[in-house]
């Protein structure tokens, strides 16, 4: 019998943000893998887990995920300066890593930040792992996203009546303006590449008033900037965000 598979979205940053079923689960579980990517350096998911709950006794597996930005679904992530042999390698280690617990009834825990279903990992493993066994158990457990934290946080509301909302990658900036003409509410991540370009386009469009950037909504350093023309670039940050509400 194979073991069970949870998917955890532990929130963007503050542990006391964690579902009391994410910490039961974590709890219970014997291994937890932990995705590490270059942006993050350390893992800033499994920080999180430690200042809510004791990890002793725990098996911990740390699972790099190498990363590059692309459209297409069925494209592996990649890490920009990395061969594409030793990345299909990292990524295949880590399918295997999981694949071999669950095949020995182990029950294991993938934790993300955020929640799982929003721009997470762990969705680049999930076809790949149900290929090897299309009966595997595995239970997806939302956490809260940075999405709502950033908004929590600088108290917008996201939408009322019929209002509509967008998410967008900022660095897919071709599609930006003709969203921005079309939704109520637009919700830009990671920002912090293209800020300069996204900023310009809120001006050219007479938005930049609308616009409110949160940088690592629900960490100890988060910021938040009401007025965004007073960025700077030491305030620029991957885990950021940008709302724009018309």
């Amino acid at each position: 019998m194979t073991g069970k598979l949870y998917v955890i979205g532990v929130g963007p940053g503050d542990p006391e943000l964690l579902t009391l079923k994410a910490v039961r689960i974590l709890r219970e579980v014997q291994c937890i893998c932990v995705p590490k990517g270059r942006e993050e350096g350390s893992s800033l998911a499994l920080s999180i887990v430690e200042k809510a709950l004791n990890l002793e006794g725990k098996e911990i597996i740390e699972a790099h995920f190498p990363m590059r930005k692309t459209k297409s679904n069925t494209t592996i992530l990649q890490h920009s300066n990395a061969p594409d042999c030793e990345l299909d390698t990292k990524w295949q280690e880590t399918i295997e890593t999981v694949y071999s617990k669950l095949n020995k009834g182990i029950d294991m825990a993938f934790i993300t930040i955020g929640d799982p279903t929003i721009y997470s990992t762990f969705f680049y493993l999930y076809d790949k792992l149900l290929e090897l066994n299309p009966e595997l158990n595995i239970e997806i457990i939302p956490g809260v996203s940075s999405i709502n934290t950033a908004a929590a946080r600088a108290n917008l509301s996201l939408s009322l009546a019929d209002e509509k909302i967008a998410i967008l990658p900022a660095t897919y900036t071709d599609n930006i303006k003709e969203t921005l003409e079309r939704f109520d509410t637009v919700v830009l991540m990671k920002v912090h590449r293209v800020f300069d370009k996204v900023l310009n386009m809120l001006n050219d469009m007479n938005l930049a008033d609308n616009a409110v950037y949160i940088s690592r909504a629900g960490m100890a350093d988060e910021k938040i900037f009401k007025n965004i023309r007073d960025i700077k670039e030491t305030d620029l940050n991957y885990f950021s965000v940008v709302i724009i509400k018309k």
